[in-house]
């Protein structure tokens, strides 16, 4: 709730896979964690993400378990539960709304500012409406629909 921890645009032409999503959490996500969050890993985090393949994938799960964040459920084919796909998408395509891009290097400029423009406020209603989603998620015996 307290904002974005890593910005890591992929490559272009690089295959998400379990391998890499392994590397982006020990090499990026960790690091950035323990800089902007100092204690967060000692205290403990719950961690989510969605349950496509590649977050799902053994290499995956077993470093998580060796970084003992307690992981989140996500109940299958509910991308709509992810906050990034109903919150801070949206409000990223409204500040791109207008602008072109000549380069990859200015799209990934424009995504930081975006990012660092969102205010506290934005990240607490996110998570706010993240835990209304989850609940009628689990009154629906884990079925979601708007």
């Amino acid at each position: 709730m307290n904002g974005v921890i890593l910005h890591w645009p992929v490559p272009i032409d690089t295959t998400i896979n379990a391998q890499y999503y392994k590397k982006v959490l020990q090499d990026k996500l960790r690091p950035a964690t323990r800089k902007k969050r100092p204690g967060l890993l000692e205290s403990g985090i719950l961690f989510h993400h969605e349950n496509a393949p590649v977050h799902t994938a053994r290499a995956v799960t077993d470093v998580l378990a060796g970084y003992k964040w307690e992981l989140l459920e996500h109940p299958r084919y509910s991308p709509d539960l992810a906050p990034c796909e109903f919150h801070l998408f949206p409000k990223m395509k409204g500040h791109f709304r207008g602008q072109r891009f000549e380069t990859e290097e200015d799209i990934i400029q424009a995504t930081k500012v975006a990012i660092k423009n969102l205010d506290k406020c934005s990240y607490v209603t996110a998570f706010k409406d993240w835990l209304q989603r989850i609940e009628k998620c689990a009154n629906n015996g884990g079925c979601y629909g708007e």
